[in-house]
């Protein structure tokens, strides 16, 4: 049955219940110019896609202030360098503004790979460098020309669409562009892969990585969690890509499908099932009965790892209810992992999903749950109230209009710093989810907490 739509007053927003009526809610549309909203713009999708590459320099050309949009906030991790941890900026002023800014750009350049000699500089357009019009693709072929390093132009002007999916496809475009294609491994196997649209948020690749070379795959890139910009040039000898982040990399699977002839699958490695079935249709794609068979002995070992570990917290946890708010692969890709600590998923939304993460929402939850598209802090705020979870699963911003209202609150965003991907990360994920909604604080009232 297909969902019934139920309108905002504030503003033309959806939601919908499933098992209703008529259709998902409007998603994937860009902002309006002046409504409260809470969509990040194309730059900070760019931004998202590629500044894991710990190799890399990632310069931000414009004011200074767009440079606080950036990966060093957030909780992708390295093995390897912190390069891609320093905030770079051009920091243009009003002068540059008048006179043009690609001098500045093109000094910052030298200055920067003199300094650090990195793998890569990814330079961003922001509004401000679109406006007064830098040929941001001349300065870096020059500087490229110059350097001997990889000067890489990412068009992420900011007000092309107010929609971060769309900056998600120009970091994607950025790599299929420059990146990808231009270098060639020195050696190849039956069972080479990349793993794209994993982040390493918290950690998150270092669950899955050693489950998959176990299986006994070679992994020749991660695009882009931990990654070197070499390892991402030679992605085009994988004989498949798995996607994880299917909101952010779809777009680049397909992509590499067309140009490289590389088939994808869909993977999620969040929650014991979705881990276990991930790992099948890997083995099953190669079709290796050695492979196979290797595989469902790591499952085992896996389940049998995180046995009885989770008891504990499943016990407190079972019947509890979660709201899930977040980007929109996860909205859909963690209901399994809840239903599987007890947990019912009474609401799921996301703040800038596409159509085909609301598709999924749709099969992954049950009839009566509430689906909803890009609410603000007010919506947020009423739909809290009036659904009343015992949690809410979201970002750094959602977070005190939680802990306010008394909802206990989960961060599952970048900012988190525990990893939740694979079999190990299914126990940090049932503790930590326990953590908050047992929390007794959220036992107390005004009368206790004054003493009286």
């Amino acid at each position: 049955m297909e969902p019934v739509i139920e309108t905002f007053e504030s503003r033309k927003k959806h939601m919908c219940v499933k098992g209703e009526g008529l259709s998902i809610p409007v998603c994937d549309k860009a902002s309006l110019p002046g409504t409260v909203t809470q969509r990040t713009c194309v730059y900070g999708g760019a931004r998202i896609v590629l500044m894991p590459i710990t190799d890399s320099i990632h310069l931000v050309h414009g004011p200074i202030g767009c440079a606080a949009c950036t990966w060093d906030i957030r909780g992708s991790k390295s093995s390897r360098e912190d390069l891609y941890k320093k905030g770079c900026s051009t920091d243009l002023q009003e002068k540059d503004i008048v006179f043009g800014g690609e001098k500045k750009l093109f000094e910052t350049v030298l200055e920067l790979n003199e300094l650090y000699k990195p793998g890569a500089i990814f330079v961003y357009a922001t509004c401000v460098a679109g406006v007064i019009g830098d040929d941001i693709k001349a300065v870096c072929k020059k500087s490229e020309e110059i350097t001997g390093c990889r000067v890489i132009p990412v068009q992420s002007e900011g007000f092309q669409d107010h929609n971060k999916t769309k900056g998600h496809w120009i970091g994607c475009d950025a790599l299929l562009d420059y990146v990808i294609g231009t270098k060639e491994p020195e050696t190849t196997t039956p069972y080479d892969i990349n793993i794209v649209g994993e982040f390493n948020v918290a950690g998150d690749l270092w669950g899955i990585k050693p489950l998959i070379e176990e299986m006994g795959i070679n992994i020749i890139s991660t695009i882009t969690g931990d990654s070197h910009v070499d390892e991402i040039a030679q992605s085009h000898r994988a004989k498949l890509n798995i996607v994880q982040c299917q909101k952010s990399s779809n777009y680049l699977a397909q992509k590499m499908e067309k140009k490289y002839k590389i088939p994808s699958i869909k993977v999620n490695f969040f929650g014991l099932q979705q881990t276990v079935n991930s790992l099948r249709e890997i083995a099953d794609f190669f079709g290796d009965e050695e492979m196979i068979e290797r595989t469902e002995k790591i499952i085992e070992s896996g389940l049998k790892e995180v046995e009885h570990k989770t008891d504990e917290y499943k016990e407190r946890l079972n019947g509890k209810t979660v709201s899930l708010y977040v980007g929109g692969n996860k909205a859909w890709s963690l209901v399994r992992a809840f239903e599987e600590v007890g947990m019912d998923v009474i609401m799921s939304g996301t703040k800038n999903g596409i159509r085909e993460d609301y598709e999924r929402i749709k099969e992954a939850v049950r009839d009566g749950t509430v689906i909803v598209d890009d609410a603000n802090s007010t919506e947020l705020a009423r739909l809290l109230k009036k659904y009343k979870p015992n949690l809410l699963i979201s970002g750094a911003k959602e977070k005190y209009i939680s802990l306010k209202l008394g909802i206990p609150f989960c961060d599952f965003n970048h900012d988190r710093i525990s990893a939740f991907a694979g079999f190990k990360g299914f126990i940090s994920f049932a503790k930590e989810v326990d953590a908050s909604v047992s929390s007794p604080v959220f036992n107390l009232n005004y009368t206790s907490l004054k003493g009286d």
